[in-house]
C-alpha cells in the first residue's frame, strides 16, 4: 500500500460509504466507539486513511485540517517525525513484553515531574480502567461505598459512572446504560456540576459513606463546562472535611491544556492537590496508555503492595510507553504557548462568524479546549448539564456539515471538544477560517427540530 494509504484503496474501489457499509455489517453501529458514527451530525463517517502534522486524508482522498487529534493526544500533531521514530526504534526490540521495562520508570518520572502530587503512578491502557482503580482504590482506602460525580462529567464507561441525575438535589444514581445494574449505579450520587451547595447537601446526608468525590477537572464532555472560580478549592475542602478522597479525572486535560494539565492552571496556583488523578490521551501520545496517581499512601494500597488487586497484560506496553515519553518530552512551552494562541484564535473568529449571523452563542474554553453552544441558553454561558441539555444543540449538525465540506474535520458532537495542535500553522488555520462564514449561515439557517 502507498504511504497514504489512499491510492490503493481507492484503485479497488473503497470509499467512505462502502467502507461504512462492510463495517455496519460486521460491528455494532460500524464503529468501536459510537461518536465516530457520526450519528449528532449525520452523513457517512469518512474513513481516514492516513494523518499528518494538522490534516487527516480518508479512504476517498479528501484532506482535511484536523480538529478532533483522536481526541485529544495528538498534541504535537500526527505523526511528529520523531515520535513515530521513537515508536518504531521501541518496536524494533518486540512489541510486548509482559515484563518490567525501564521505559515505564521514564514515563512515570515524567508525570511525576510535571505533576509532582502524584507521588506514585500506576500504568494501564485506558481511561477508563484508570478511573475504575481510582475507586476501588478510594474504596477501599476508606472503607466506604458511596461516590459522588457530576451530571454531565464522563469519566469512562465503568458501570458505577455510568449513572446520571434527574433533579438538582442529592440523589442515588439511576443506571443510564443498559446492562448497568440497579444496585450499582445505587452507590453513585450525581449532583449538577458547579453547585458547591448540592456537594454540601450531599455530605450533609451521606457523608460516613461517602468514599470519593470524582469530577473532571475541567469538563469537556458535555462541550467545554469549566468549573467556576472555587468550586474544585471547595471539593478539596469538603472531602478532607469529611475523610473523602478527591479523585480529578485529567484523562482529556492532563497534559494537554499545559504543562502540569488543568492542575498547572488552577491546583499549583491555589496551593492544594487531589489525592488522586487520572490520565491518558496525551501520555500515549497516540497509543493506548493511561494511569492513576496520587497519594502515596493510597496508591501504596495497590497489588503487590497492598490488598487491592489491580493488573494488565498490555499495562506499561513498551511502544507506547515510547510514544508517550517522547511526546512528553517535545511538548515544552512553546508548544503549550502555540497551542494555546491557536485556540484563542478560532474561538474569536468562530464567535465572530455567528455573530454576524446575529446568532445567539458562547465559545466557551478551559485552557486550550473550546466548544460551541447555540441559542439564547448557550449565550448566558453554560455552567452545568442542565444548561448544556437547554441549548440548540441541532444548529451543531449544519454547521458541521458545511465544514466538511470546505475541508474542516470537527468534532462530529455538540457536546465533545475541539483540539488544535502544536502542527496548525497558518495555513491551517486559515483554512478553518475561511469555512467558517459559511458553517455559521447553516447554523443560523437550521429549523428547530419539528418545524
Amino acid at each position: 500500500m502507498s504511504p497514504n494509504g489512499v491510492e490503493e484503496l481507492a484503485a479497488v474501489g473503497t470509499t467512505s460509504a462502502e467502507a461504512f457499509a462492510r463495517a455496519q455489517a460486521v460491528i455494532p453501529g460500524g464503529v468501536n466507539s459510537p461518536v465516530r458514527a457520526f450519528g449528532s451530525v449525520g452523513g457517512t463517517p469518512p474513513f481516514i486513511a492516513s494523518a499528518r502534522g494538522a490534516y487527516v486524508t480518508d479512504v476517498d482522498g479528501n484532506e482535511y485540517v484536523d480538529l478532533v487529534g483522536s481526541w485529544g493526544p495528538a498534541l504535537l500533531g500526527h505523526a511528529h517525525p520523531e515520535v513515530v521514530a521513537a515508536v518504531q526504534e521501541a518496536a524494533g526490540r518486540g512489541l510486548s513484553f509482559g515484563a518490567p521495562t525501564v521505559a515505564e520508570v521514564e514515563l512515570v518520572n515524567e508525570i511525576r515531574h510535571r505533576l509532582p502530587a502524584a507521588e506514585k503512578v500506576r500504568l494501564v491502557s485506558t481511561g477508563t480502567e484508570a478511573t475504575m482503580t481510582a475507586l476501588r482504590l478510594a474504596r477501599a482506602f476508606t472503607g466506604r461505598d458511596l461516590v459522588v460525580k457530576f451530571a454531565g462529567c464522563y469519566h469512562g464507561h465503568v458501570d458505577a459512572l455510568l449513572a446520571s441525575a434527574g433533579s438538582g438535589i442529592a440523589t442515588l444514581g439511576l443506571p443510564d446504560s443498559a446492562g448497568v445494574s440497579g444496585a450499582v449505579a445505587a452507590e453513585t450520587i450525581v449532583l449538577p456540576y458547579n453547585d458547591v451547595d448540592a456537594v454540601e447537601q450531599a455530605f450533609a446526608t451521606h457523608g460516613d459513606r461517602i468514599a470519593a468525590v470524582i469530577t473532571e477537572a475541567a469538563p469537556a464532555n458535555m462541550g467545554v463546562v469549566p468549573p467556576l472560580p472555587g468550586f474544585n478549592v471547595a471539593l478539596r475542602r469538603l472531602t478532607i472535611e469529611h475523610g473523602a478522597l478527591l479523585i480529578q479525572d485529567e484523562v482529556l486535560t492532563g497534559f494537554r491544556v499545559g504543562y502540569s494539565g488543568w492542575w498547572g492552571l488552577e491546583g499549583l496556583r491555589e496551593g492544594w492537590a487531589a489525592d488522586l488523578f487520572t490520565f491518558g490521551k496525551v501520555i500515549g501520545g497516540g497509543l493506548p496508555v493511561a494511569a492513576v496517581g496520587g497519594r502515596r499512601d493510597v496508591m501504596n494500597q495497590l497489588a503487590p503492595v497492598g490488598p487491592v488487586y489491580q493488573a494488565g497484560t498490555l499495562s506499561g506496553n513498551p511502544v507506547a510507553t515510547a510514544a508517550g515519553l517522547a511526546t512528553l518530552r517535545l511538548a515544552d512551552a512553546s508548544v503549550y504557548a502555540h497551542v494555546d494562541a491557536v485556540s484563542a484564535q478560532l474561538r474569536t473568529e468562530i464567535s465572530s462568524a455567528l455573530a454576524g449571523e446575529d446568532l445567539p452563542h458562547a465559545v466557551q474554553w478551559a485552557g486550550n479546549l473550546f466548544s460551541t453552544f447555540f441559542g439564547a441558553a448557550g449565550a448566558s454561558g453554560a455552567r452545568d448539564y442542565a444548561t448544556v441539555l437547554a441549548t440548540e444543540s441541532w444548529r451543531y449538525a449544519p454547521f458541521h456539515r458545511s465544514l466538511l465540506e470546505s475541508g474542516v474535520y470537527a468534532p462530529p458532537s455538540p457536546f465533545e471538544a475541539w483540539f488544535v495542535s502544536a502542527a496548525h500553522d497558518e495555513d491551517a488555520v486559515d483554512r478553518i477560517v475561511s469555512a467558517l462564514p459559511a458553517a455559521a449561515r447553516a447554523a443560523a439557517a437550521a429549523p428547530a427540530p419539528g418545524v
